[in-house]
This record gives structure tokens, C-alpha cells and sequence, in this order.
């Protein structure tokens, strides 16, 4: 059988002839290293890359299980193997629920028996390390792909916000009717961009902003919402009541993205024909958490959708959105620990509740 040079193990034994038949049997086949107590196999593994660990678990200082223990912090990547000449039940079931070994064998040991297992323990010390540099790799991908968007989305917006102030301009100067709807197309679309990058930016900040609790008096914060949102069609009436008798500490950032949202799609999605607009905002700020109401008497979300608004990039042929505002405000929430549940009737809107601790 040809030996595996890449698979290091280290047998721990206080019988010096145990050692020597070990590495008698497997030298060909494995990197072998050997100690005469755990203090010498503990050298060795401050010195040695191991892969695989066997320890036999009656040695006069410390046993196996013991040892295996003492080094799950220090060296938790080997995979342990507990040699055993007799049956302690008690010992193996606490290595087993600690988690310190991946098998046992008993002595005097069956050669093949012992390959397969170290064999086998290999694969699965691979299969971790695989595992640890898969997910580093996705992480660093996944950083480089959000930094890219965020860098692109600031790219963009800069133009953007220029060709919008341009449209303004030729607002004030009484031009916008000057060329058909030419002008009127090019704030549409613009605004569509905008919203889009907007909506980029928001699921970047809130993947990685790390949230930071924050006095909130929601009265100030829904009218400011209300005044930067409500350009978009004059005519919707807000009602807001809110009690909030005692303070409340939450992570600003992502509850502005999360009622903004919120107000937005409450305008967006009113009634073409309708002509009493109506969004009624209801809060009430407790010792626990805030309860939030955001209803509208706008266009409901049929029942066989309600289940998917909250997915990324759904889109309902009523609702030509982009498919990423509610979305986000789940996300949201879920870093902040907060729930949403929606009710809604084609005829009469829809009513968002949702709930946000109360940080302190």
C-alpha cells in the first residue's frame, strides 16, 4: 500500500511497544509521529501540522478524553481518534457529546480497521478545512461584489443627480413644455434610476452597517419621512397619531429605511381615479417595543401574493415596482430583531403592522 506523505498523524501512548507497533504498521502509509505523554504529543503539535490524532485513553497523568478536551480551543482542526483497551461508557459518551472525538477503537487494534478509520478521519479533516476556505472565498467575493455595487451606485447617482437638477432648471425657467414630453421622459426615467440606486444602497448599508441604538422621536421622524416622500403625489392625506410617552432607543438607519419604504409604496400604489387618498399611520411606543400601523385605501395585494412581497424582486402585474422596497424592509428588520405581517383586500388597501424592540 503506498504511503499517503500529505495525511500527519500523531499516536499518543505511555507503552513505548504500542508506539512502536503503530508506527511498525502504518509508516508506509502515513506520516507518523508518536508521544509518550500528552505533554510530548502537546509538542508536537506546536511543531507539526497534524491531521489526525489517536490518544490512547488510560495514560497515567491525563487521560485521552482529558487531553483531547485541553486542546479543543488551542488546535480544533485535527480529527480525533480515542483508542481505548476497555470499556469506560461513561468517558466516551462525554467525549462524544463535547464533541472532542469523531470515533473509537478498541485495543488491541485490527490494522484495517484502524486505516479506514484514519483514512476516513482524513476526509473529514479535508472536508473542514475545504469547507472553512470555500466560505472565506465566498465572504471576500461577497465583499468585492458589494463594494463594486456601492461604488458604481455612487457613480452613477453623481450624473444622475446632475441631469435631475437640469430638469428642475428648465422647470423654473417655464421650458418643460417646450419640447413635447421629451423632457417629461427624461425626469421619469431619471427618477426611476435614482430610485433604483437608492434602493442598491439601502440593501448595501444594511448588509453592512452594524446597528447602533439611537434616541427616536417618532413624531419628527414621520413628518420628516412624509415631507421627503409626499412630492410624489400632493394630493394623499396622512393621518398620524402616535403616543409616545417615554423613550425609545432603536437603530435610526434602518427604521428610517424601513417606515420610508413603507410611506413610499402607501403613495405609490393609491388608486389612479381615486379622490380621497388616505394614508393613517398609528404608533404606540411601550416599554418593550414600538407597534407601528401603516394603513392606505390604495390598491390591495391579492391573497395568492401576500406570501411572496416580502421575496427579492417580486413584482405583481398591479404593482410595477421594483420588486427590492419590501424586501429590504424585511431584511431590515431581521438585523434589528423586528416583524411584519401585512393584511389586504383588493378593494379597501392594505395595513401593515409591525413591531420593533424597544433597545433602551
Amino acid at each position: 500500500m503506498m504511503r499517503s506523505p500529505s495525511v500527519r498523524v500523531l499516536y499518543i501512548d505511555d507503552e513505548e511497544n504500542n508506539l512502536s507497533a503503530f508506527k511498525a504498521s502504518f509508516r508506509r502509509q502515513y506520516e507518523i509521529y508518536t508521544a509518550i505523554s500528552a505533554a510530548d504529543g502537546l509538542k508536537t503539535l506546536q511543531s507539526v501540522d497534524i491531521q489526525v490524532i489517536i490518544a490512547d485513553q488510560k495514560m497515567p497523568n491525563t487521560t485521552g478524553v482529558e487531553f483531547f478536551k485541553s486542546i479543543t480551543e488551542t488546535f480544533p482542526d485535527p480529527i480525533r481518534i480515542l483508542l481505548t483497551g476497555y470499556t469506560d461508557i461513561e468517558a466516551l459518551a462525554d467525549a462524544i457529546n463535547h464533541g472532542d472525538i469523531y470515533r473509537y477503537i478498541t485495543k488491541p487494534w485490527n490494522d484495517l480497521e484502524l486505516h479506514n478509520s484514519i483514512k476516513n478521519a482524513y476526509d473529514a479533516y479535508k472536508a473542514k478545512i475545504d469547507l472553512r476556505n470555500k466560505i472565506a472565498e465566498l465572504e471576500k467575493t461577497n465583499d468585492e461584489l458589494n463594494r463594486f455595487i456601492y461604488s458604481i451606485s455612487h457613480e452613477l447617482r453623481a450624473p444622475l443627480v446632475s441631469v435631475i437638477g437640469i430638469v428642475n432648471l428648465v422647470k423654473l425657467e417655464n421650458m418643460y413644455n417646450s419640447s413635447g414630453e421629451y423632457w417629461s421622459l427624461i425626469e421619469t426615467c431619471s427618477n426611476k434610476l435614482d430610485y433604483y440606486i437608492q434602493k442598491t444602497l439601502q440593501y448595501y448599508k444594511n448588509n453592512k452597517t452594524v446597528a447602533e441604538a439611537s434616541e427616536i422621536d417618532f413624531k419628527n421622524l414621520i413628518a420628516e419621512l412624509i415631507e421627503v416622500h409626499a412630492y410624489a403625489d400632493k394630493d394623499t392625506q396622512f393621518t398620524v397619531n402616535v403616543v409616545q410617552n417615554m423613550p425609545f432607543k432603536g437603530d435610526l438607519f434602518r427604521i428610517e429605511v424601513i417606515l420610508g419604504n413603507l410611506i413610499s409604496n402607501a403613495i405609490k400604489y393609491q388608486k389612479v381615479n381615486e379622490l380621497n387618498k388616505k394614508v393613517n399611520i398609528d404608533i404606540e411606543v411601550g416599554a418593550e417595543l414600538a407597534e407601528i400601523s401603516i394603513s392606505d385605501n390604495g390598491m390591495g395585494i391579492l391573497n395568492e401574493h401576500l406570501e411572496k412581497i416580502f421575496t427579492q424582486f417580486f413584482k405583481s402585474k398591479v404593482h410595477h415596482g421594483s420588486g427590492l422596497g419590501l424586501f429590504i424592509v424585511k431584511e431590515a428588520l431581521n438585523k434589528i430583531n423586528g416583524r411584519i405581517a401585512v393584511s389586504s383586500d383588493v378593494d379597501n388597501g392594505t395595513t401593515f403592522t409591525i413591531t420593533i424592540p424597544n433597545a433602551k
